[in-house]
């Protein structure tokens, strides 16, 4: 009944759907990829427009977690994608949608010389990985609103450990 009424609501027939997307798990698949852009560009916007680099990531960081909170996302994102795809790969379209953009503004911050010495690349992939878990736990949450800060916070403390801290007053 629900392909019935994608493909109507579309205009096109079943079959046109069948030889673009394959399946019904071509069409998630992109509706699933589709979000995932629409997010990191959000994110990355919100990011841009702030010129400190820590304060960027703080706002940024922040502004995923709100997204997190929004019913369609905990739905397609959070809920429906790992079931549907696997969890392979739904962390696959994550990291495709995610880790450029965490990846970036963590060279941005070492860059400025506000990031420890280490492995840029495998640091974005752990940041990914807290942040997706910090989303997981919002979208399951009893309480999101307490949870969301929680998670924030957990975030944050995690991301300053790998920022260069102010030099001692002399």
């Amino acid at each position: 009944v629900r392909a019935r009424g994608l493909v109507a609501g579309a205009g096109v027939s079943r079959g046109r759907v069948c030889h673009h997307f394959g399946a019904k798990l071509g069409v998630f698949r992109s509706v699933f990829g589709g979000r995932g852009t629409s997010i990191t560009a959000e994110v990355a916007a919100v990011i841009g427009d702030i010129p400190a680099q820590w304060t960027a990531t703080i706002a940024g960081l922040g502004h995923f977690l709100d997204i997190c909170s929004r019913s369609e996302v905990i739905r397609i994102a959070l809920t429906d994608a790992p079931a549907v795809l696997g969890w392979q790969t739904w962390r696959e379209i994550e990291s495709a949608h995610g880790l450029g953009l965490i990846t970036s503004n963590m060279k941005r911050l070492a860059d400025a010389g506000l990031l420890r010495a280490g492995p840029v690349d495998m640091l974005a992939q752990l940041m990914l990985s807290a942040v997706i878990e910090a989303a997981l736990l919002i979208a399951h949450a009893e309480d999101p609103v307490a949870t969301r800060a929680d998670a924030q916070e957990g975030l944050l403390l995690l991301a300053s450990g790998m920022i260069v801290p102010d030099p001692a007053p002399s």
